[in-house]
């Protein structure tokens, strides 16, 4: 099994060495053992795990809802209706967004055209 230090984990994915101390403290990444001089030492799977969290992040997902979604993963197979229903609330909620980006992208893109039109010297519509 591949060990790694924060250091590399940080590099790996981008968190910073305060976002994982922190990630560790409220308990969304949990089983991270130290070696004999008490330094941290991550495996591949708390790799695995810190992407589904940078998904989730990224996603907009509060890190309490974060925090349950680990709760209910550690808990076992029994929560996987409740992992569904949260995964299924976030993408609810993801969907919304990507339509309201979308509609403002569509303004943006009509600001656009008005502008080069001004700027070739046409009438505004």
């Amino acid at each position: 099994m591949s060990t790694y230090t924060p250091a590399q984990v940080a590099a790996e994915t981008g968190f910073t060495l305060d976002t994982l101390r922190y990630y560790e403290k409220i308990g969304l990444l949990d089983g991270v053992v130290r070696n004999p001089a008490g330094q941290r030492r991550f495996t591949d799977a708390h790799l695995d795990w810190l992407s589904v969290v940078r998904c989730l992040r990224e996603t907009g997902m509060p890190i309490a809802d974060i925090a349950r979604y680990a709760q209910l993963v550690r808990d076992g197979d029994d929560t996987v209706p409740e992992r569904i229903r949260l995964l299924e609330a976030h993408d609810r909620r993801v969907r919304d967004q990507i339509a309201s980006l979308r509609d403002q992208q569509r303004y943006i893109q009509r600001k656009i055209a008005y502008y080069r039109r001004a700027e070739a010297g046409e009438p505004a519509a």
